[in-house]
């Protein structure tokens, strides 16, 4: 192969990489992560909710949309009833793709 062909080659080669480097967002969907509480947490009548979320278009707690950050930061308020509770988090991205995730607390 001719040094022409190689440079060409390679330099294609890059693009796709590169490519797939800045889509794996894309690839990847949206990403929810729940800092506090904990699954299986005791925890008392008024409980923040926090944690991070990665490519989104829409988020909710149990249902209800909640807000971000520009980082992609959130904290929410939610009075959790008298004994075993689920919190739901949903999350879409631009392309409809949905993640949830789920924590089950205890208030006594």
């Amino acid at each position: 192969m001719s040094p022409k062909k190689i440079a060409i080659s390679a330099f294609f080669l890059l693009i796709i990489l590169y490519s797939l480097f800045q889509g794996r967002f894309i690839i990847l969907g949206p990403n929810i992560q729940i800092d506090s509480p904990q699954n299986g947490q005791r925890v008392e009548t008024l409980v923040t909710i926090q944690g991070h979320a990665d490519n989104i278009s829409f988020i909710s707690l149990n249902d209800r949309p909640i807000f971000i950050d520009k980082n992609g930061d959130f904290s929410e308020k939610w009075i959790a009833p008298k004994g075993v509770s689920i919190i739901t988090m949903r999350a879409r991205d631009r392309f409809g793709r949905e993640k949830e995730k789920q924590v089950q607390v205890v208030n006594q």
